[in-house]
């Protein structure tokens, strides 16, 4: 119709103008880009040149921002051609500012954090090995750094970014200084627990597993070392810890060191002696190895020093709330390090941790709460390492043996050496294929037995501790060959040319009046189980058959209670029971249901 005719050019008009205003937008918005890449690298450039600049890069407070804003337009336009011409800058930029950081007033973390970013981007493209970057970043800014928060933070992020990158790439990057990590996170607190946590499973490796738990557990340690730094020789920005060893210190940092670890000060003696003292304070090894950037492998920490346990006592008479962070911090890193150990570790490094637990286990930080929850963590994790893997029991049957003979030590030790009678009792001493080492843990529970009997086992103390503590005690001692008695028992009933002496053992129990009536009550019920095999079988044997599937004769399959008849139910704990029944549930009650 002719009344529509003019609506087609106007709109063919619109059409074009649309079109156009578009192509002029893009070109504008390419324009503006191609501005701004260009400002952004003139900045750069500048930098690189300028005398002004060129000592200390990070003193420029523009050059981050053209850093990060070229870094996106890379990103953004993906062209091959702007990442070629970045690239030499960048690197430039990035020595010029290493090599400037001993001398620079201004932080150099966020600027080599962001360079880093491009390095492990485009490393590939532009024939760039990310891996020598990231180790001088640590070595050189993160390790001066670490207590700057803004840095702490930026650096967790760009690991926690390139997380899966740096796991694939470079393995041994973050297993190599993870004391620099847990300095970062002992410093900073619990503000960067999330991000750290996220980072941590990355930090442990072969080389690094076993020296990682040594400094997980000395976390609160480190923590007050690196206060005890802060409060002689000023905030930790900017200096590095680690060359205390190769440079002299300040001299108020020597004065601390020298009254922490010696009871003396600096200006005791003489020029010569306070020299003597110096030296000898720098090269202090428990010193330098709480305060150490990279794991140097598994070195041996002495805790007997009279000076060291008087800076415990009096870092925990007025606990700073950094290290209340870290005392609430260290059970919750040993919880991911122990899943992970049980999880994803070879046994060989898992048989090789369990004498590290034992012996830490009574050398913790002089926290009541935090050896609570570090204790039932390391006992947890024993315990589940042995349940995984019963042959542990025998071949550490030597360090096992040691700390049984250490049960009346101290009351952490005394709580260790019951979990190992169970556990001896509960694996059959590592199972039917170790019967030398099952003998001989059987005779070093027979020698905690018979030392317990004697009379002047059991008086020793009594007459200088009080009644209450003399009670405690004996209630202790009491539950202690409560375990014994079980694991000589058990560790018979799988060895069976043990009972003889089984026998032996827990008749001189049953038939003495010295110990706990419940210690001679549960012998006398052990030895009338043993007269009945099938069902001492059924009650003390192995709660898994060693061969697999086939079920032993006499053990109880509890699970099939409700659906088959079982003969052999150990109707004789009843024993000696008289009237009716004390209780109001039935047999069904007690099975499981499905």
């Amino acid at each position: 119709p002719s009344s529509s005719l003019p609506v087609q050019p106007l709109t063919l008009f619109i059409s074009v103008s649309l079109f156009l205003s578009t192509l002029i937008l893009q070109i504008t918005q390419s324009t503006t880009m191609a501005e701004d890449w260009e400002i952004h690298l003139r900045t750069l450039s500048s930098s690189a040149r300028d005398s002004n600049f060129s000592d200390d890069p990070a003193s420029d407070a523009s050059l981050l921002h053209s850093v990060r804003k070229l870094i996106q337009l890379c990103k953004s336009e993906n062209s091959e051609n702007l990442i070629a011409r970045v690239y030499p800058q960048l690197n430039k930029i990035f020595q010029r500012s290493v090599s400037s950081i001993s001398q620079s007033r201004s932080s150099s973390g966020l600027l080599l954090l962001a360079i880093l970013q491009f390095f492990v981007d485009y490393g590939e493209f532009v024939l760039h090995d990310a891996d020598p970057s990231l180790r001088t970043f640590f070595r050189s800014c993160l390790s001066r750094e670490f207590a700057d928060p803004v840095v702490a933070e930026a650096t967790l992020d760009f690991l926690n970014l390139n997380k899966r990158k740096i796991l694939l790439t470079f393995p041994t990057l973050l297993p190599q200084f993870y004391p620099l990590m847990l300095k970062l996170i002992a410093w900073n607190g619990e503000k960067l627990e999330k991000p750290f946590l996220k980072v941590f499973p990355g930090l442990m490796s072969t080389g690094s597993f076993l020296p990682l738990f040594i400094s997980l557990v000395d976390l609160p340690v480190l923590t007050g070392a690196l206060e005890k730094v802060e409060k002689s020789s000023g905030p930790l920005i900017g200096s590095s810890i680690a060359t205390i060893q190769k440079s002299a210190a300040p001299e108020m940092l020597l004065a601390l060191m020298d009254e922490a670890y010696t009871g003396s000060t600096i200006a005791d003696g003489g020029a010569d002696s306070e020299s003597e003292d110096s030296s000898s304070i720098t090269s202090d090894p428990l010193f330098l190895e709480l305060l150490k950037d990279e794991n140097d492998g598994l070195a041996q920490r002495h805790w007997t020093s009279p000076g060291l346990e008087a800076a415990l006592q009096a870092a925990i008479s007025a606990p700073s709330d950094r290290l209340k962070q870290a005392l609430k911090m260290a059970p919750r890193l040993l919880d991911v390090y122990f899943s992970i150990a049980l999880h994803d570790v070879n046994q060989s490094l898992k048989c090789a941790l369990i004498p590290m637990l034992l012996d830490r286990n009574s050398k913790l930080f002089p926290d009541k709460i935090f050896s609570y929850e570090v204790h039932k963590r390391l006992l947890n994790f024993i315990l589940a390492a042995f349940h995984q893997s019963p042959e542990f029991v025998a071949i550490l049957k030597k360090p096992i043996v040691d700390r049984l003979g250490e049960a009346y030590d101290s009351p952490e030790k005394t709580e260790l050496a019951l979990q190992l009678c169970w556990a001896i009792g509960e694996h059959g001493g590592g199972g039917a294929s170790h019967k030398d080492a099952a003998r001989e843990l059987f005779e070093s529970l027979e020698l905690l037995l018979y030392e317990n009997l004697s009379s002047s086992r059991l008086g020793v103390g009594d007459s200088v501790l009080g009644s209450s503590s003399s009670t405690v005690r004996r209630s202790s001692q009491s539950r202690l060959l409560c375990f014994v008695v079980t694991a000589i028992a058990k560790i018979a009933t799988h060895h069976r040319e043990l009972l003889p002496r089984a026998r032996v053992s827990l008749g001189k129990v049953a038939h003495s009046r010295i110990s706990d009536a419940r210690v001679w009550k549960r012998a006398r019920d052990y030895l009338g189980l043993m007269n009945e095999p099938a069902i001492c079988l059924s009650v003390l044997g192995p709660s898994v058959p060693s061969s697999g599937s086939i079920q032993k004769p006499g053990t109880i399959n509890w699970s099939e209670g409700k659906t088959k008849i079982i003969a052999n139910i150990p109707f004789y704990i009843l024993g000696g029971q008289e009237g009716p029944p004390h209780h109001d549930f039935s047999l069904m009650d007690i099975l499981p249901a499905k």
